[in-house]
Order: C-alpha cells, then sequence, then structure tokens
C-alpha cells in the first residue's frame, strides 16, 4: 500500500478541511518557523553577554534540544485530551514570553533555563503543527504537506532575516525579540477559531502511551537523516566554504542561504510536483540528487559549482521529510497524534547530536570527509524509503 496516497486520499470519519482550517495551519508553521529562526541571529550576543567560550556555549545549547526531545514525546498525548487547538494556543504563548528572555539573560545558568523552555515550548509547538497538518491533509483528500514546510521554511528566513534586520537598522535585540513574540501571539490568535478543538480521534480508546515500532522507528530514522543533513549545511555550510573553497568569512553565509531558498521554493511547489510524480519518486530521486549535491560541493573545482551542490542539497531534500509525515500519518500500527510525536522525537536528535557528530568526523579526518558520509546515508533513505512508503 502507498501510504503518501492513501493519506492523501482518505477523508475523515467527521467532516473535510476547509480553507479556513487549512489557512490556519499554515499560520502556525509561519509561527514556528519565525520563532526557532529568531534565535540564531541572538546567539552571539547571548555569548557576549554571558560571557562564556565556545566549548561552553556548546553545552548551552545543548539545552534547547533537551528541552525539545524532552516536550515532543508528550504532546501527542496533550493532543489527543485537551485538543490541537488548545495546545497551540499554549505553546505559541509560552514562545513568545520565554523569547524575549533569551535577549536578556546575563548569566549562563538563565540562559541555560531559559533556552531549555524555549526549546520545550518549541517542540511543543511543532508537534502539535504536524498533528493538525496530517489530519487536515487526509481531511482535504489531497497533497498539501510540502506546502505547509514551504510556509515553515519561509518563516525561517523571515524570522532569522528579520531580526538581523532589525538589529542592523538599530533595535537591541529585546526589542527584535518582542517583534517577533507579537507576530507569534497574532498569528496564534489570528487562526484560534479555525485550529481543530480535537486531537486524533482515531486515537479514541487507544492506549495513552505506545512504544514506537516498526515502521515508525523507520521513518523516525529517515527524518533523522533528514534533519541530520539540513543541521550540517546550517552548522558547517559556511566553515566549509572559508577551509575548502577559500571564500571570505563575510559572505560564507551563502551556502546556506542558497540552500534554503532552493528547499523554501522546493516545497512551495512541492505538492503539485508529489501528486504528478508520486512520493516514492520523489523520495528516491530527492534523496539521490541531495546526495549528489553534497558530492559536488566537496569535490567541485571552483566556488560556484560547490554553491550549486548546495542547491541541489535544498532542493532534493525539501519534500522528503513533508512526505515521511505523511506516512507516518497514515499508518496503522499506532494512533497518528503518537507516531508524528515518536517521529518527530527521533528526527529532532539528528539536529541535536549532528553537528558533534560531524565535528568528531571532521576531527579525524576532515570536514568534507563528513559531508560524504551524509551522502552515504541520503544514499540509504533512497534505498529504504520506497519500501516505507509501499508497506
Amino acid at each position: 500500500m502507498n501510504f503518501v496516497a492513501a493519506g492523501a486520499a482518505a477523508t475523515h470519519l467527521h467532516h473535510r478541511s476547509r480553507g479556513p482550517e487549512q489557512w490556519g495551519t499554515r499560520a502556525m508553521y509561519l509561527a514556528v518557523g519565525l520563532a526557532m529562526a529568531a534565535w540564531a541571529p541572538l546567539v552571539p550576543f547571548a555569548k557576549a553577554r554571558t560571557a562564556i567560550d565556545d566549548g561552553t556555549l556548546g553545552l548551552v545549547l545543548l539545552c534547547l534540544g533537551l528541552g525539545s526531545i524532552v516536550a515532543m514525546p508528550l504532546t501527542g498525548l496533550l493532543a489527543n485530551r485537551f485538543g490541537c487547538r488548545a495546545v497551540l494556543l499554549a505553546s505559541s504563548l509560552a514562545v513568545a514570553l520565554i523569547l524575549p528572555m533569551l535577549a536578556l539573560s546575563n548569566d549562563v545558568v538563565t540562559l541555560a533555563i531559559s533556552l531549555a523552555i524555549f526549546g520545550a515550548s518549541l517542540g511543543t509547538l511543532d508537534v502539535a503543527t504536524n498533528i493538525q497538518a496530517v489530519m487536515v491533509e487526509k481531511d482535504s483528500g489531497r497533497n498539501m504537506m510540502s506546502g505547509f514546510y514551504g510556509i515553515f521554511s519561509l518563516g525561517g528566513i523571515l524570522g532569522a532575516g528579520g531580526v538581523s534586520l532589525l538589529m542592523h537598522s538599530g533595535f537591541e535585540p529585546l526589542h527584535a525579540t518582542l517583534v517577533v513574540s507579537g507576530a507569534v501571539v497574532v498569528l496564534a490568535l489570528a487562526s484560534r477559531r479555525v485550529l481543530l478543538s480535537y486531537g486524533n480521534r482515531e486515537a479514541e480508546g487507544a492506549p495513552l502511551f505506545v512504544a514506537p515500532n516498526g515502521i515508525v522507528i523507520l521513518i523516525g530514522l529517515l527524518c533523522f537523516i533528514l534533519f541530520l543533513a539540513e543541521g550540517a549545511i546550517l552548522d558547517w555550510s559556511a566553515l566549509f566554504m572559508i577551509e575548502a573553497h577559500g571564500l571570505d568569512p563575510a559572505v560564507a553565509g551563502f551556502g546556506y542561504a542558497t540552500f534554503a531558498i532552493a528547499m523554501t521554493v522546493g516545497r512551495l511547489t512541492g505538492d503539485g510536483i508529489v501528486k504528478a510524480f508520486g512520493g516514492t519518486w520523489i523520495l528516491v530521486v530527492g534523496s539521490l540528487v541531495s546526495a549528489a549535491g553534497f558530492v559536488l560541493a566537496v569535490f567541485a573545482p571552483m566556488r560556484l559549482l560547490a554553491l550549486v551542490g548546495f542547491l541541489l542539497v535544498g532542493l532534493g531534500a525539501s519534500n522528503i521529510v513533508p512526505i515521511l509525515y505523511t506516512v507516518a500519518g497514515a499508518q496503522s500500527r499506532m494512533p497518528a497524534s503518537l507516531a508524528i510525536a515518536s517521529v518527530t522525537t527521533i528526527g529532532y536528535t539528528g539536529i541535536l547530536m549532528g553537528p558533534a557528530a560531524i565535528g568528531g568526523v571532521a576531527q579525524i579526518s576532515n570536514l568534507g570527509t563528513a559531508l560524504l558520509l551524509i551522502a552515504v546515508a541520503l544514499a540509504f533513505v533512497a534505498a529504504a524509503g520506497p519500501r516505507t512508503l509501499r508497506r
């Protein structure tokens, strides 16, 4: 059975989703992207304000990921009990309240605690948004997940770029975060009437906790690889362009910018592409294109070709995670809301563990070798993906 086709074609037992529910889901993906990316430009200011070294900063940054990992598995239970609307509104408010603390923390303990709470709130918001999106896509009877993730990627560009632009224009970090917090609250409140008041109704009568197994673990592993690849570009592409291709540090961020723009465009146009070619084709070809992009970036004889490599990574990977979330929502091994929470938790450990793993490989060999190993992992996604979609 092709779960992507089944997930898109299935009709909910209660009603088909309407346009307002779909727009509400897009608004929440935009909020997640804005809030998540807003932290990135604040990192240098937080480091200077707390007067910590790079090693301590690395440990403090783990608190954000650990907060998310702790909260994510619980979100499916909360959504089932209280409904997506309640969880989305509560977590949006929590994100909006804690984000300014990241610009105010003046000591390492306060910063670490603030990051952990921010990570937990953001992780809850992320999972609850994915749960709503799976149900809305299912109810709509058509492919929508790539478009949803396109809005998330757009939010990331607006969050990081907006905060940077505000601070460049003279805003203090605190004032810039207040603008983002205000935007998150506005998006949540504007969407409150069309957010789903229930969780996964197919989970009624199911146990509160179901340990992930079989296909859910495999989906999570494939997401882990995709998030690892995305994290590698985010954390290491600038350094790679400086070391391997001699790019000026002032413009070394072009590698990630190229990747992010390609991924956003790929996702915003992805629903039609998935409908035309099918999830299996997109997963296999996309994984191989992304793997080829890493290989090109490593072996490119000139800088422009290396940037083309990062563009291929973004285009190839853009629609794979949305397809996998559709699969997770359509499988029958465990309730969809709990499966989404499990897949997100497993997947996001790629972002948590990835930077350290890549750094370890780079320390033993070099950064190019580490990126080539990610290309091999993406080839595994291409090999294992079709079996996942048909199970």
